[in-house]
């Protein structure tokens, strides 16, 4: 009897350790997915990625980073449209709904970004506009390049690099956004003198959706046919838009003999100015515009006051008022100083000196 109580004593108190534990167990989850569920989030919400391919590969990555030096707890709701305007829409509405307290958005167009800012505005949410200017709403702060002058570097480098008379064609980027209407501006702002002088010929123009490199092509093979092959340099915005207007050259056995601009210091577009098919890109850091985000973002999210003015070095008008802003510096790229997209984080040498055409070295390093 006394083996069988003791026995019973061990098998209680074991029962009730066995209780105690799970009880604990169980209280840790709830208070783990408590912590969870009231984490700050912020939404970062990227237009597309065949308007340029640094979206998913660089400002998402280097965004996410930079939250998570300033704070590891804060989760980041990324998201990217690829080019639906009622997708970016729908994605902004989730992360209110699962409570975004800040919206940093590279809009579609200015429709959607109005609707953005109208529906983040009901809940009393900020709104950031990366890379691309959100127009004709209140926004909280904009960072980007100054797209104007990435553009206006784009025509000078045109018109450096191509002889007095020649015909060139303007492959442009979208005009529904922001960025694509900066870019075609500045461009237009160095290169419609040269035309009106008789210095350049503008032979072909065109707009590309959505900044399709398909598209571009197809473009391109137009404008080639438009003028029988006599184009001396094409203006394209961006490394993904050269890439369609160097296929369409190449199928001419042009590729290489016509001078071609790009943007976005791309793997792609780096190998193809090693290769000679493109002539220059539009470095821009997009490790710093990440981290000028995020900052603000964090800033944001966590109410402290001088969340904008401390990192705001201008203003830039929206068509609703001024907006406080950042504008970062581009930096020309040729094949003589890609090293310094290197120095400055926007890619690596095994990835620029990988997959080269045969025949083509890769600078030492």
């Amino acid at each position: 009897m006394r083996s069988l109580y003791r026995l019973g004593v061990v098998a209680g108190t074991a029962a009730m350790i066995a209780v105690a534990v799970a009880a604990g167990t169980s209280s840790a989850k709830t208070a783990s997915h408590a912590r969870a569920a009231a984490a700050i989030k912020i939404a970062f919400v990227m237009p597309c990625s065949t308007c340029a391919s640094r979206f998913e590969q660089q400002d998402k990555p280097d965004f996410i980073k930079a939250v998570h030096q300033l704070d590891p707890n804060i989760q980041v709701i990324a998201d990217n449209a690829q080019g639906s305007d009622a997708t970016q829409i729908s994605q902004v509405e989730d992360a209110l709904a699962n409570g975004a307290k800040v919206i940093v958005i590279s809009p579609l167009d200015t429709a959607t970004g109005k609707a953005v800012v109208s529906k983040a505005a009901k809940q009393g949410v900020p709104v950031i506009a990366y890379d691309g200017l959100l127009t004709g709403a209140k926004i909280s702060f904009y960072v980007s390049f100054d797209n104007t002058k990435v553009g206006a570097m784009q025509g000078q480098f045109l018109l450096s690099h191509v002889p007095s008379g020649s015909t060139v064609a303007m492959v442009n980027g979208d005009q529904t956004s922001a960025p694509g209407v900066e870019f075609k501006q500045g461009a237009l702002g160095v290169l419609n003198p040269a035309f009106k002088s008789g210095r350049l010929k503008l032979g072909y123009t065109a707009d590309t959706k959505l900044w399709d490199p398909s598209v571009a092509q197809t473009e391109m093979q137009q404008a080639l046919t438009k003028l029988n092959d006599n184009v001396a340099g094409v203006l394209s915005p961006n490394d993904g838009i050269a890439g369609g207007v160097i296929a369409a050259l190449r199928q001419q056995q042009l590729a290489g003999k016509v001078v071609v601009t790009g943007q976005d210091a791309t793997t792609q577009g780096l190998q193809d100015i090693l290769a000679g098919l493109q002539s220059m890109t539009v470095f821009k850091p997009i490790v710093q515009e990440a981290s000028v985000a995020a900052k603000v973002a964090v800033g944001l999210a966590k109410g402290k006051p001088n969340a904008v003015s401390s990192v705001a070095k201008t203003t830039v008008s929206n068509g609703a008022g001024k907006v406080p802003s950042v504008l970062l510096q581009p930096i020309v790229v040729t094949k003589s100083n890609i090293a310094l997209v290197v120095t400055d984080g926007g890619a690596t040498w095994s990835q620029i000196c990988s997959s080269l055409p045969d025949g083509v070295s890769c600078p030492s390093h």
